[in-house]
């Protein structure tokens, strides 16, 4: 490796001399750099985001992953047949944003996906389909349009087709953050799941997903992450549609007009359901115009239903159901829906809330 400290006559610089010039020759030697050449770069006024914000549409998306479900095999060694969104800002690295993964996933009929573990946090979110579960340390997980299906990281886990049709969806994880700073850990696990159960609810949906209710289990949850592994569509359904009625009725519960959202949550205590990401769910009223809104971070959006006009920074799109975009961090972000849109979204706030480095611009939450 080489340093290069440019001589620059910029009014900021110190005067160009044959000292200068042999000061910074120095620096170079013992692999050095003055603050006073990089500052601009490294403390800017403001974040600039080397990830762009870009749009992958899903009809695309699905049939690359079907075209790869006739080619590409699952099995111990490639793991999974996902298929990774690549942000063109970010060197043709996997990476949706500086620190978030985003993935399809395409399993055939009758296929398993081999256990295995990380440490990176994960989750699955249903678009469309359904029959397959996902087995989390031994409990069998069915996977549903709609469903948010969270996983923290160090758990064995793999899936399994039991149905005659393909299913796919998209995986998030926070690869990215955990690879920039040298935390992972991986370990393979059996070729096949631990049980081809399919049962209609969990063993950790008959424990935890009692709305206001926290058992007082002797049997405590391990590791970071709620312990609930899935987030049923009904569920999520109801709370934005009770929202918007609540809003009709006068009593101003939403985000902002016409605008309901929802975080998921660990039953434990409220807080995010992993503690690198966080997922939310959106839903527009026909003929809404969201306020523009910044914040520090990066997120992840999906189409779940619906269409709008979507704005980030100087880029605009429409969108409609299944297609997936990006938002960098500190880019103004706004969507304008004529006809409605329900809008799944991931981030890493938890993150720089963590760190202290959160900062928003988004309306305050209102309260009846």
């Amino acid at each position: 490796m080489t340093v290069t400290i440019p001589v620059s006559d910029a009014p900021d610089q110190p005067e160009r001399t044959p000292e200068l010039e042999a000061l910074y020759q120095g620096f170079e030697s013992e692999l050095l750099v003055p603050l006073w050449t990089e500052i601009g770069d490294l403390m800017p006024a403001e974040p600039r985001s080397r990830a762009l914000a870009h749009v992958w549409k899903w009809k695309n998306l699905y049939a690359l992953a079907e075209r790869a479900g006739d080619l590409v095999p699952v099995g111990r060694g490639g793991e999974r047949r996902a298929i990774a969104l690549a942000n063109p800002g970010l060197g043709g690295r996997p990476f949706a944003t500086p620190t978030l993964w985003a993935a399809i996933q395409y399993l055939n009929p009758g296929e398993d996906a081999p256990v295995h573990r990380h440490t990176q946090h994960a989750f699955r979110f249903v678009v469309e389909g359904e029959g397959v579960w996902t087995v989390v340390n031994g409990d069998p997980v069915a996977m549903r349009r709609g469903d948010f299906l969270p996983q923290a990281g160090w758990n064995w886990h793999g899936h399994h087709n039991i149905t005659d049709r393909p299913m796919a969806w998209i995986d998030g994880l926070d690869i990215p953050f955990q690879y920039a700073t040298d935390a992972t850990f991986f370990q393979f696990g059996p070729d096949q799941v631990e049980t081809r159960e399919a049962p209609e609810r969990s063993r950790s949906e008959r424990l935890w997903a009692h709305p206001g209710l926290r058992p007082l289990t002797r049997v405590a949850p391990t590791g970071v992450g709620t312990p609930l592994l899935a987030y049923r569509w009904e569920h999520t359904d109801r709370a934005l549609s009770e929202q918007l009625s609540l809003e009709t009725e006068g009593h101003p519960v939403t985000l902002e007009p016409g605008h309901a959202a929802i975080r998921y949550t660990d039953p434990r205590d409220g807080g995010d359901v992993m503690p690198t990401i966080r997922a939310e769910f959106h839903r527009l009223a026909p003929g809404t115009q969201t306020a523009r809104a910044q914040e520090v971070g990066s997120s992840v959006y999906q189409v779940f239903d619906g269409s709008a006009e979507i704005t980030v920074g100087d880029r605009r799109w429409h969108v409609e159901r299944g297609d997936m975009f990006t938002v960098p961090s500190w880019q103004p972000f706004s969507a304008a829906s004529e006809h409605g849109l329900d809008l799944f979204r991931f981030s890493d706030a938890p993150v720089f809330e963590r760190l202290g480095l959160h900062r928003d611009t988004r309306p305050t939450h209102q309260e009846d």
